[in-house]
């Protein structure tokens, strides 16, 4: 029994017709402008972000400049730092060879091998901020781009979603009058 009303249920919820209704809006219009108004173009957004932050300023999120100069600052501190180490440490390892002794104050007795295992760790993590660089510089590129696109894109403040069920039958065309459940969603 309880099969039969689950294999039921199941076939009522798969004939089920979704229809989407449009809203009419009843608030008064908008005074309109006669004065042709520019586009917004998502390539202009683009081109204008090769100088990070400015593709956003076209954009109207001037509060995202910031947040990329300090990711970028941030980066670059750390592939300059990186990189004047790595340097350091190469320098050191050819100055004394592999089985020499360090001359650099903090690294005393460490031997050469070991030099120039801290050149090359130091050389993996300047290849990686330079990477992760490269990726801020071009994530800001993309959120120029994306959002120079979705500069015109009006959502409202009322996100709502209202369900109405209600029970309509099928047009005459059809065979028989079977009543069918019909789901209404208003955005």
């Amino acid at each position: 029994m309880q099969r039969r009303l689950l294999i039921s249920l199941l076939l009522l919820v798969a004939t089920v017709s979704v229809q989407g209704q449009e809203l009419i809006d009843v608030r008064p219009s908008a005074v309109v402008d006669a004065t042709p108004t520019k586009e917004h173009n998502p390539t202009k957004a683009l081109l204008l972000s090769i100088i990070p932050g400015a593709g956003q300023i076209y954009n109207g999120q001037a509060w995202k400049v910031p947040i990329f100069y300090a990711a970028l600052g941030g980066v670059g501190y750390m592939v300059y730092s990186n990189y004047t180490e790595m340097m350091m440490f190469k320098n050191e390892y050819l100055r004394i060879g592999y089985n020499g002794r360090s001359t650099l104050d903090d690294y005393s007795d460490y031997p050469g091998s070991s030099i120039y295992n801290l050149y090359q760790s130091s050389n993996k993590n300047f290849q990686l901020f330079v990477l992760i660089t490269t990726a801020v510089y071009a994530f800001n590129l993309l959120d120029a781009y994306v959002f120079g696109h979705l500069y015109d894109f009006q959502v409202s403040d009322d996100l709502s979603l209202s369900l109405s069920p209600s029970l309509t039958t099928l047009p005459a065309t059809h065979h028989a009058m079977a009543p069918t459940l019909s789901l209404s969603l208003f955005f």
